[in-house]
């Protein structure tokens, strides 16, 4: 398969809560695509109407939609609530600066802005909660879909911490995950384990949102990455957590100790050397200082043999952005690109390695004069 460029007609892109569907804003409006089996749902096209996000409320005809692009459908600093069985917009949300990010569950709508998020009664759009957080370009915001659970992820104001809003106790946890930035995070479906991802890339963490504890440390590679996406396997006890990254790999880890058998796969970067893999702690987890203090080194060498190896990896044919999901069936990765790719691959969920690949849809071409 050749080698890919991202579209610049392609805005933006994203699964809905259970993977099942995933959609995409382009320069010319925005469109739903099922997984399973792949195929484009519906299309909207507007005359000079580029849409930047397109979130998804499961599989329902409401959507949030933010304009974007060089001739953008609607205000980059509005979210309009859309309905596509009217086939129009029966709701907005305003704000003074552009919108970075938009979650959706079926009681609440949650905004990112630059230093904001905003939380949102779905029914009559009141405003129900106002959090301050670090700057946020990327929009980093997760929201449990479940309805048993209403739990709220995004940037604290320190680097590297998480702020988690416990809804239905009324209680906030503020967690260090990491020493530097945060690039991801991502929820469970009933809000119970969060994921985070730093700017480093080297370590995927999972904690309990009820207490802050960490619950594992697992690693991607002993170099940098840019960090894409994260996402937890369906249910509310997710067997899998999956990473892309710019390394042109998707990982799965195993949250159930599960280790790999065997034969191919493994992390990228080799066995690590030097500094660079254990430049991803979080506070209290590896001493701070110079080359010289033998024990720096030791405890190096101690949380690189400790972090968890991912159990299972696709490699794509490039290294573009693309955003993970799980399928329906144990051992079935989904992948969404820029190159205007989807994929669907399998891993063995007893022995891990190299996945295969199952199909691979091209599902946007370049328009022209674009």
């Amino acid at each position: 398969m050749s080698q890919r460029k991202p579209l610049a007609a392609l805005l933006g892109f994203c699964f809905n809560q259970d993977a099942g569907c995933f959609s995409a804003g382009t320069v010319q409006g925005f469109r739903v695509f099922n997984c399973e089996p792949y195929k484009e749902q519906f299309r909207r096209e507007f005359d000079n109407g580029g849409v930047a996000i397109v979130e998804m409320l499961f599989r329902c005809n409401i959507l949030a939609l933010v304009g974007g692009g060089p001739s953008p459908k609607y205000p980059p600093n509005k979210v309009m609530i859309w309905d596509d069985h009217q086939g129009r917009a029966i709701g907005e949300l305003s704000f003074r600066n552009s919108v970075h990010a938009v979650r959706l569950r079926k009681d609440r709508i949650a905004v990112a802005l630059e230093h904001r998020v905003l939380v949102y009664n779905f029914a009559d759009l009141r405003l129900l909660h106002t959090i301050e957080t670090l700057t946020n370009p990327s929009g980093l915001l997760a929201l449990s879909p479940s309805a048993d659970a209403a739990v709220l992820a995004c940037p604290g104001l320190h680097p590297g911490q998480v702020r988690v809003e416990l809804y239905d106790t009324r209680r906030t946890k503020f967690i260090p995950a990491h020493n530097s930035s945060l690039a991801a995070l991502a929820l469970s479906n009933n809000g119970k384990l969060l994921a985070t991802a730093s700017e480093k890339g080297t370590l995927v963490r999972i904690f309990s949102t009820a207490d802050g504890s960490k619950l594992r440390e697992l690693r991607r590679g002993s170099d940098p990455a840019v960090i894409y996406s994260l996402a937890f396997s369906r249910g509310d006890q997710p067997a899998w957590v999956a990473v892309t990254s710019d390394k042109g790999t998707a990982h799965v880890f195993s949250l159930s100790g599960r280790k790999q058998q065997q034969g191919s796969g493994g992390s990228e970067g080799g066995n690590g050397s030097g500094g660079q893999a254990g430049g991803d702690g979080a506070a209290g987890d590896s001493p701070k200082g110079g080359g010289s203090n033998p024990l720096a080194k030791l405890s190096f060498v101690s949380s690189y043999f400790s972090s968890e190896r991912s159990f299972a990896q696709l490699r794509l044919p490039d290294a573009h952005r693309a955003v993970v999901g799980f399928g329906k069936d144990p051992g079935c990765l989904l992948v969404v690109s820029s190159t205007g790719a989807f994929y669907k691959a399998l891993f063995d969920t007893e022995k891990g390695g190299s996945c295969e690949q199952q199909s691979y849809v091209q599902w946007l071409e370049e328009p022209r004069g674009v």
